[in-house]
């Protein structure tokens, strides 16, 4: 190990984590959304997730992405044409990813945990559409972080049950009856088809409570 490396890399870790609170710390209440980079223009997904983007925007909520292309340039493009802001948190990869051109407010990072945390530290609710091997792992990290209670429970939409319903069945017949994980467990999960269902699943959850954490899930986030 090269002690001197090691310090550079502690050290660019450091001023991602800087830049992101500094610049995410004033966005409001948020909604961090998933979806694959391979679904683009003219496909059906692509245009439900802009319009879902443009009703969370419109109804106040400030929109996550992870600012590259296919659903995720569709997140930033509904949400920028709405009335709230449009965020994305871009990832530096040799392949596939560039930052789509619907931010108001930009980051780029090299690191995943490090923009991992950004997604998770802001949001007061998670929608998930349609993905791939990046998506799963996004949708299981709060899934895990959400179930051993370092983050608090707040709503997670999966949007198509036609794409979602055969990984919930295999959670329910494999994973629930094995006893790795407990049936409530599953109910961190919401099944979604339209920016109706998917705002109702929200809002619906912060009927008569903040929508900023209190202080017991602020503990909780200190300790992400």
């Amino acid at each position: 190990m090269n002690p001197e490396r090691e310090r550079a890399r502690i050290e660019r870790y450091t001023r991602e984590f800087n830049e992101g609170f500094a610049k995410l710390g004033d966005i409001g209440r948020a909604v961090s959304m998933f979806g694959s980079t391979r679904i683009g223009p003219g496909q059906p997904e692509y245009a439900l997730a802009e319009r879902i983007a443009r009703s969370l925007s419109d109804a106040g909520f400030s929109v996550v992405s992870g600012g590259g292309p296919g659903l995720m340039e569709a997140f930033n493009k509904g949400a920028k044409a709405g009335l709230s802001d449009s965020v994305g948190l871009n990832i530096v990869l040799p392949q596939e990813q560039h930052a789509n051109g619907y931010q108001d407010v930009a980051l780029s990072f090299r690191h995943f945990f490090v923009r991992k945390v950004m997604f998770v530290r802001y949001a007061c609710a998670y929608v998930v559409l349609p993905g791939g091997y990046g998506t799963l792992d996004e949708l299981a990290e709060i899934l895990t972080l959400m179930q051993t209670g370092k983050s608090r429970r707040i709503p997670l939409v999966l949007v198509g049950r036609a794409f979602w319903r055969g990984l919930l069945d295999w959670m329910r017949e494999q994973m629930v009856t094995g006893r790795t994980i407990d049936a409530a467990d599953l109910d961190l999960m919401t099944l979604a088809e339209t920016p109706e269902e998917v705002l109702q699943a929200i809002t619906g959850h912060y009927a008569g409570r903040s929508y900023t954490p209190s202080p017991a899930e602020d503990d909780l986030m200190f300790e992400l």
